[in-house]
């Protein structure tokens, strides 16, 4: 396997850029997720690294050697497809074999990687069966088979679980997984959904119009959003943003909220007035009738092991995860209390991260 490295790539289309000025490695045995939502260049990103489009500038670089302009077929790279592009009057066993039998690979040598990945993938006993009857699952795995069984340097996969239903999309995501770290294959991997990139990759990369917001580790990006943006596309229910008019001075430690003093990480640089805006995880609120922050309960989704509860307040609706066991009323008054080392201040003009001793480390690329 190889390391992946981009040097200030970018990519336009007549009068449009699909991707600007982006820069990232993706190290030997990394699983890099490019997370965004649809139009926002990861597949753009994806197809450059594979060849299949030639970037407008920067450089390409596939285990040290520069294939800027390599054509795909010179890359020793392995591409997974949303749609699994099966030949449906072969059997699985002959999928799987395609691309060895395409190179001369002698059949003695075939039979075994060819009998070596459906056991790695647990689709030896379907080896004889054709393609056309299987399951959604099944026929993933054979699209993978096909892949794997050259050996490439690396993988590249763009959206392969988007045809699957819920069910089955749940358990590739594990099985994905389980099979990087079995062969420790250098993967990047394309997808719109937040769950499957924080449940598979070591690193991701969120873009949005074609600019890479952050880049980083999924504790990383869920713990440090670098912008307003990354705070709002990841988490379930996402970061609550409460917005409010102030100026910031190096070294502060309190916000005035609602006419509330509010504890925050210290701040690293002074911020002119402006509006400004505090970012706090549903998880890192709490109820206490002590708190001068006050708010009415306005709604609550009940999710079995706990609940998210709505309050609005006279900056706005904020969400708050809490016991399932604890009862409320609607339009019932309750104190919020937030956990200080938890918060991110946001500078609303730029939509980045105010520097404070939370975000410090944050990457923003």
């Amino acid at each position: 396997m190889a390391e992946i490295r981009i040097e200030h790539v970018r990519k336009q289309f007549g009068s449009f850029v699909a991707v600007e000025d982006s820069s990232f490695v993706v190290h030997d045995g990394e699983f890099l997720a490019l997370l965004g939502p649809s139009g926002c260049g990861k597949t753009t990103t994806l197809r450059m690294i594979a060849g299949l489009e030639l970037p407008t500038s920067g450089k390409i670089y596939l285990d040290g050697e520069d294939v800027t302009f390599n054509r795909a077929s010179a890359r020793d790279i392995a591409f997974v497809f949303q749609l699994f592009a099966l030949y449906p009057h072969m059997s699985v066993r002959k999928n799987i074999a395609f691309p060895l039998v395409s190179q001369g690979v002698p059949r003695a040598e075939t039979r075994k990687r060819v009998e070596e990945t459906a056991r790695l993938l647990q689709i030896d006993h379907i080896l004889d069966r054709s393609v056309s009857g299987l399951a959604g699952g099944d026929r993933q795995r054979v699209a993978l088979g096909r892949s794997i069984v050259r050996r490439p340097k690396c993988f590249l996969m763009d959206e392969p679980l988007g045809t699957l239903d819920a069910e089955f999309r749940e358990v590739m995501v594990h099985e994905l997984r389980e099979l990087h770290n079995r062969i420790h294959a250098t993967t990047v991997y394309v997808t719109h959904d937040q769950h499957e990139a924080m449940a598979m990759a070591d690193k991701i990369a969120v873009m949005n119009h074609g600019v890479i917001e952050q880049f980083g580790t999924p504790q990383e990006i869920y713990a440090k959003p670098a912008t307003i943006y990354v705070a709002d596309f990841i988490g379930s229910p996402p970061m609550n943003i409460v917005r409010f008019t102030s100026g910031l001075q190096r070294g502060a430690r309190t916000v005035q909220l609602d006419g509330v003093d509010i504890a925050v990480p210290e701040v690293h640089e002074d911020m002119p007035v402006g509006e400004l805006a505090l970012g706090v995880r549903p998880e890192h609120i709490r109820f206490s009738d002590a708190s001068p922050l006050r708010g009415r309960v306005y709604g609550s989704e009940y999710l079995g092991t706990d609940q998210v509860v709505t309050v609005e307040t006279s900056s706005g609706k904020v969400k708050a995860r809490v016991p399932a066991n604890r009862s409320f009323n609607l339009g019932e008054t309750v104190g919020l209390e937030f956990n200080h080392s938890k918060l991110t201040l946001f500078d609303c003009r730029s939509g980045r991260a105010v520097p404070s001793s939370i975000n410090a480390e944050a990457r923003h690329v």
